[in-house]
């Protein structure tokens, strides 16, 4: 029976997969990650400060599995992404990790979803694939997000900001901001895809604000800059669990 785990780099499955960690010894447990090419650079670190705790001297302690990058399907396809036409989760998360499951079985999949959100259900994508169950270790030891947060402060372990892409429909006003500040470089291949595929990351009406990125980088070169109200999004509550647990 093999042990593969879903690890995005995220708080929960963090937080979990350390826990396992301690638990469970003797267990031999592969994480896998999903990386897109479009991952900041903190999110790189973050994962090879996992490895080391998870896997000391391991190449492969967290497996990448990846069969195609974001700005290949924006090539593909021509367009981008969006919260009507997500596929970026299914084809650059989603899929790969079945794949790999399927070809690992039998197998047991540990999934980081916690005991407070109930209404979620992880998992469902690799449910049909034969000769696997799921497990869910934070619902099973009754974490919440207060619990995941507990445990990863008492052992110093700092979550970066963004553990999904840079670039990504679902991002808030602030995020946006924040990527043009902080990260100019990579606010300009957003603005480039737009360029090239006709079509913009942010969907007309979502607010007030200008839907392109170009016309949007205006307004915060002129001194605009969106206030903790700019965090709360329409889309929000959609965002997927897979790319940010």
């Amino acid at each position: 029976m093999r042990h593969i785990g879903a690890l995005s780099g995220g708080k929960d499955s963090t937080a979990m997969a350390l826990r396992l960690k301690e638990l469970h010894p003797g267990i031999k447990f592969q994480w896998v990650c999903t990386p897109t090419g479009n991952e900041p650079a903190a999110w790189f670190d973050h994962m090879r400060r996992l490895r080391d705790v998870l896997s000391p001297g391991d190449l492969f302690g967290i497996l990448p599995i990846s069969t195609h990058s974001l700005d290949g399907l924006i090539k593909q396809y021509g367009s981008l992404p969006s919260w009507r036409q997500r596929w970026c989760t299914r084809q650059l998360k989603i899929e790969p990790f079945a794949a790999y499951v399927a070809r690992n079985t039998p197998c047991r999949i540990y999934v980081g979803l916690r005991a407070d959100e109930p209404e979620r259900e992880g998992g469902d994508y690799y449910r049909d694939i034969a000769k696997t169950e799921m497990v869910f270790p934070l619902r099973q030891w009754g974490w919440g997000i207060a619990e995941v947060v507990r445990y990863l402060e008492d052992r110093g372990i700092k979550i970066p900001t963004r553990t999904d892409c840079s670039l990504c429909f679902f991002q808030t006003l602030r995020e946006w901001w924040e990527l043009w500040h902080d990260h100019p470089d990579e606010y300009a291949r957003g603005e480039a895809y737009e360029a090239e595929t006709g079509h913009t990351w942010r969907s007309p009406g979502r607010d007030t604000k200008p839907t392109s990125l170009r016309e949007l980088r205006a307004w915060f070169e002129d001194g605009g800059i969106p206030g903790e109200a700019g965090q709360l999004d329409m889309f929000r509550s959609q965002q997927c669990r897979v790319c940010r647990m």
